[in-house]
């Protein structure tokens, strides 16, 4: 199956696809599913908790350029491979985000003074079993978005 639909943390319904941009061939908004060696690489948002770097898509920029330029920004991570995984669409209270969902392989990480709103760079040899109900963890990591998407990533390899 290549679409599922979903209720997130917040009670809004996700509609997620690995189809190629079913929802908007400009999406506003990138997460980025980040691997240092064989470690996961994440950031720590001040407000939210452990995540996958993302965020919005800036003027004149792409969708690609967007997720390299978060991952560097939110942990000092240098993409060496970009890949997109899907796209997700919420219906939420306050309109519809269309979210572009990549994985990326890191080359390196850079250390910075600066990680815009996040702590910087958080690594993990394996992701907690039961994130959902961990609280260190940021909301964004406990939908469904990331199962499905760790799940066709191992079936792609």
């Amino acid at each position: 199956m290549s679409e599922f639909t979903f209720t997130d943390y917040y009670h809004n319904q996700v509609t997620y696809s690995f189809k190629d941009h079913p929802y908007s061939s400009e999406p506003k908004h990138v997460w980025v599913i980040c691997r240092l060696d064989e470690k996961w690489l994440l950031t720590e948002h001040s407000r939210r908790g452990i995540e996958f770097p993302g965020g919005k898509v800036e003027e004149g920029e792409t969708a690609e350029d967007a997720a390299v330029r978060e991952v560097y920004e939110e942990t000092g991570g240098v993409v060496r491979n970009l890949r997109y995984v899907g796209q997700y669409r919420v219906e939420g209270k306050g309109g519809t985000i269309i979210k572009n969902v990549y994985y990326a392989d890191i080359e390196r990480l850079v250390d910075k003074n600066d990680y815009m709103e996040t702590r910087g760079p958080v690594l993990l040899k394996h992701l907690p079993k039961e994130l959902h109900l961990n609280e260190r963890f940021s909301f964004m990591m406990k939908d469904q978005v990331l199962p499905y998407s760790l799940e066709y990533l191992n079936q792609s390899k």
